[in-house]
């Protein structure tokens, strides 16, 4: 699972063949932040700034909703908080430069980054909602997890005790694939991926594994 990522910088949102989004947004994103987003709308990609952890449309109270900024991909289809989303195919991409987990080191959580070795953007599978709380629009999103108790990298972060999860990258090449997939196709892009392109380094000496960067 994720629960605080960097978000692509805006200087950098050229390399997705991208123009800046308009609104703003923090270089650290956690729950209940807004982050930018990509969907398809128009038959075209559009920017949206959506808060990190999904609103389900039915929601009337803000406080009800926590721990909606994963979704397990196993479970989509029939969990309330993400069904509706899941069934209207409003699938989004989460473009990122790098996501940060727990590390247990000596029983201790060193939280690191994770990034492409390439120091390149990645995005990652979403999805995203609309709802009104008290007469108010709110755009939110989920990232999609699967499972990584297998996966040669991803295993090694969160408790030891815990199940490993993953989020699901999108690769360059299936991106608009993925904005326009319905639920059915989606399945096919919830796999892991290469573990060969991405490195860690701890979240605090972040600048002196990418010092180009920070």
């Amino acid at each position: 699972m994720c629960s605080n990522y960097e978000p692509i910088f805006r200087n950098r949102v050229y390399l997705l063949n991208l123009y800046e989004p308009i609104f703003d947004y923090n270089s650290n994103i956690y729950p209940t932040y807004n982050a930018p987003i990509l969907i398809s709308a128009n038959n075209d990609i559009e920017w949206r700034s959506a808060r990190f952890g999904l609103i389900p449309f039915w929601t009337e109270d803000l406080e009800r909703v926590q721990n909606t900024f994963n979704a397990r991909s196993e479970t989509i289809a029939t969990n309330p908080w993400f069904k509706n989303a899941w069934k209207n195919n409003q699938f989004c991409l989460i473009p990122v430069e790098t996501i940060y987990e727990p590390k247990y080191i000596d029983g201790k959580a060193i939280w690191y980054g994770i990034y492409r070795q390439d120091s390149m953007p990645f995005t990652i599978a979403g999805l995203y909602e609309q709802s009104s709380i008290n007469g108010r629009l709110i755009t939110s999103m989920t990232m999609l997890t699967i499972n990584a108790d297998s996966h040669p990298f991803m295993q090694q972060f969160h408790a030891p005790e815990d199940e490993k999860r993953s989020v699901v990258v999108i690769p360059q090449g299936k991106r608009s694939n993925w904005l326009t997939c319905d639920n059915e196709e989606a399945t096919q892009f919830l796999h892991e991926f290469s573990p060969d392109d991405y490195t860690a380094a701890p979240k605090f000496d972040m600048h002196k594994f990418r010092p180009n960067r920070y």
